[in-house]
């Protein structure tokens, strides 16, 4: 039924176009992962399958109210609104981003909506009009280690930048949850992971995700796969972000930015287990 009207409103799952490993378990309890602003980046992220290029300022207006209709039909409990990069757009999509977040929250008042974000270039208005419309939660992913960052990540964007956006939304709401996620296996030590988990905390990150990258294609473009990291690797991730203060810690081989997301959700009400 969701991927019939995924379909039908012309809408896009990162689920799909990121070819997750979790679709199924996602799909089957209700939630999704939607992404607006089209299926273009600007940018050429070396981990990512989403396709690049110049999406030429095109903007769907009518996109937010699709989505939430979409939502609330589908009477989703929780829902992660996700984009490209859109640097082709004077506010990054900002607008677009708060306005669906909006209408989700008129058209399904109980529905929780966590955003994923491109880092709108680090503007402060740009993220101060996001926070605004007040997501329940507001991710923006740091992917990788410092020294890996612009091996890994299109040089637009930087592993400051992104920490710096981060550190907006608590300047701007204090109340506002943040979230972060990080992928291992493309040659990273676990120093410099723990090292970019004590950046997060220090820009007062609530919830953390550690997963396993995977390789999207062959091509030249991807990074490489350095390691599959061990299982006890995640769990020791996963028990010290605990104790470095996140509220919840998602940290495991098949863990993406929105796995389980809702779970995270319960943690902050104090209804479940702080990680999976």
């Amino acid at each position: 039924h969701l991927k019939g009207l995924v379909r039908g409103l012309a809408l896009h799952t990162v689920c799909e176009e990121a070819l997750c490993p979790n679709i199924g378990e996602c799909w089957g309890a209700g939630t999704a992962t939607i992404m607006i602003l089209g299926d273009t980046c600007t940018r050429a992220c070396r981990f990512c399958a989403v396709k690049t290029g110049n999406p030429r300022g095109i903007v769907d207006t009518e996109e937010p109210a699709r989505v939430a209709d979409a939502i609330a039909e589908l009477q989703l409990n929780y829902v992660v609104i996700t984009s490209v990069d859109r640097d082709d757009l004077p506010d990054g999509g900002a607008e677009i981003f708060a306005e669906t977040v909006r209408q989700i929250k008129f058209k399904s008042p109980k529905t929780r909506v966590e955003i994923l974000t491109p880092d709108f270039r680090g503007v402060l208005q740009n993220v101060r009009t996001v926070v605004a419309s007040k997501p329940d939660v507001f991710g923006q992913n740091i992917e990788t280690v410092r020294r890996l960052t612009y091996v890994v990540r299109d040089r637009r964007a930087g592993y400051d930048q992104t920490m710096n956006v981060l550190r907006m939304v608590k300047e701007i709401d204090p109340t506002r949850k943040s979230k972060s996620s990080i992928l291992v296996g493309m040659g990273e030590t676990a120093d410099e992971v723990i090292e970019t988990m004590r950046d997060l905390r220090a820009a007062n990150v609530d919830l953390l995700a550690i997963g396993q990258y995977l390789q999207p294609t062959h091509l030249k473009r991807h990074v490489p796969l350095v390691e599959y990291v061990h299982p006890d690797q995640f769990a020791k991730y996963k028990e010290l972000g605990i104790k470095l203060g996140f509220k919840y810690v998602a940290s495991g081989p098949l863990v993406r930015s929105s796995y389980k997301a809702w779970e995270a959700a319960l943690v902050l009400d104090g209804e479940a287990p702080n990680g999976g």
